[in-house]
């Protein structure tokens, strides 16, 4: 075959596995889920029962029902949050709505429940808005353009090149989103907290704890969020809107 014929049929290929239904990424969410929490179980690193796990199981149990109510997916989510002993700043949430929360995010952050539903809006927000979704379209074209550039080289150079040229795409959980995809959490993230009864005002100050623990080392949620004084503006300007749908929630 010619490189040109080569080229055509990875280029037509591309085209047939680069759109990824909502449900086929759901249930391979849902599958490499089940892997992690069952690692996490057999690591004995499931936390349950302490004062933490139970705040940040009570901040989920409340938001689902808006975080329902706001699913334009087409897609039912069976949400499910794992809370994780670590010390690690962390939490992430895949596509479907399965998450998981790192205690230490709570713990070293010292984090009143307003802004645990601060991080909590965020990441939902990422799975109603179907982020995980496009990075997945984008990483399936990327391996496959990169594969693409491999058959031509090896033309060139008469020569297997390896996988050289094929420049990969990690399609996991610390896949950090687009500067627009982040943007767009904060914002679907701050209304939905709102809805909820969890004040708004609470979002600016959570990313200035993050932005003072990124420069100690804070990793985790910080290496893939950015939380620059950017955000933490942006925030400040959508805080009126928010507001409008904030009402306490009774004791």
């Amino acid at each position: 075959m010619k490189i040109t014929n080569k080229l055509t049929a990875l280029l037509f290929v591309a085209l047939l596995v680069g759109c990824v239904s909502s449900a086929e990424v759901n249930q391979q969410a849902e599958n490499n889920y089940a892997t992690m929490v069952k690692k996490a179980q057999d690591s004995h690193l499931i936390d349950n029962s302490s004062p933490t796990a139970k705040r940040i199981q009570n901040v989920f149990r409340i938001m689902v029902p808006y975080a329902d109510k706001e699913n334009q997916t087409g897609q039912k989510f069976n949400w499910r949050l794992t809370v994780v002993k670590s010390q690690e700043l962390n939490a992430w949430a895949m596509a479907g709505g399965k998450m998981m929360f790192y205690t230490g995010l709570v713990d070293k952050l010292h984090l009143t429940d307003d802004e645990i539903a601060v991080v909590m809006g965020h990441e939902m927000a990422h799975a109603l808005q179907e982020h995980s979704k496009s990075a997945q379209n984008l990483g399936t074209m990327t391996t496959i353009i990169g594969g693409i550039a491999d058959v031509a080289a090896s033309v060139a150079l008469g020569a297997d090149t390896g996988g050289l040229f094929r420049t990969g795409m990690a399609l996991g959980v610390d896949m950090p989103y687009s500067r627009g995809n982040e943007t767009e959490a904060d914002e679907v993230g701050l209304i939905l907290m709102a809805k909820a009864g969890f004040n708004p005002q609470a979002a600016p100050n959570l990313w200035k704890k993050m932005q003072a623990a990124s420069g100690s080392g804070g990793g985790g949620l910080l290496s893939t969020h950015p939380s620059d004084e950017s955000r933490q503006a942006n925030l400040q300007r959508l805080l009126p809107e928010a507001m409008k749908y904030y009402k306490p929630r009774k004791a």
